[in-house]
């Protein structure tokens, strides 16, 4: 009589082990503020860039789907693309065909040879706010980061060398609309959010005026694994 109560007994209790674990949120919730707010949300510290090397971050690595043949820049410009392209997968992912829009500068392109994919918040610059105290393999994830559409981002390879590991305090992109630097300093501030990157007193004083400018525009971020 008492073995039919001994298992009752164990599946009740796995049942309450279980049902908490079923229903709870997920541990990095997306999240949307205004640019004003998403600035302030932004540690402040003194940047440092001391012991850098740019091969502290592993690029490109074999990307999001590693039996594709394409590396990381080329499956930003295989997802980026406005017009159709092709692939040659089986020489090196080389990309023919396509048409990319540069944001930064107002430019069609149409060979993938004159674009950059740029880190939207450099790697110079992640190593100042705080990339350096990571570990290799986080700054690889870093250095590789497409499950936030605006870490990397294909532009004309002239408009990435102007602005090169520079700051918003240093560069905004000389696009001449305004909606142009909204964006650009909402996909800045949503990527070091995402990453807990620091800014510095410069920094966050040119963001707090550009987004005075900016009223309607959010920024959405998801903090990385």
């Amino acid at each position: 009589m008492t073995v039919p109560l001994i298992r009752v007994t164990c599946r009740a209790a796995a049942a309450l082990v279980v049902l908490p674990l079923a229903v709870a949120p997920p541990a990095h919730a997306a999240e949307t503020v205004d640019l004003a707010t998403a600035v302030d949300r932004l540690p402040l510290a003194a940047e440092s860039r001391e012991g850098y090397q740019r091969t502290s971050f592993k690029h490109w690595n074999a990307g999001i789907n590693p039996t594709d043949g394409c590396n990381t820049r080329a499956e930003v410009l295989l997802s980026e693309a406005v017009d159709a392209r092709r692939s040659a997968r089986a020489v090196g992912c080389r990309l023919t065909g396509g048409r990319w829009w540069s944001y930064y500068d107002a430019t069609w392109v149409t060979a993938a040879s004159g674009l950059d994919v740029d880190h939207m918040v450099p790697l110079a610059e992640a190593w100042d706010s705080g990339a350096s105290g990571w570990t290799p393999q986080h700054r690889e994830a870093y250095a590789n980061d497409q499950d936030a559409e605006t870490s990397l981002v294909a532009v004309t390879a002239r408009s990435n060398r102007s602005k090169s590991d520079q700051d918003p305090a240093q560069w905004l992109p000389p696009a001449p609309d305004d909606a142009v630097r909204c964006q650009y300093a909402s996909e800045w501030v949503g990527t070091k959010l995402r990453w807990g990157l620091a800014v510095d007193e410069a920094e966050r004083t040119v963001l707090q005026d550009v987004a005075l400018g900016c009223p309607l525009e959010a920024v959405t971020y998801e903090p990385a694994a």
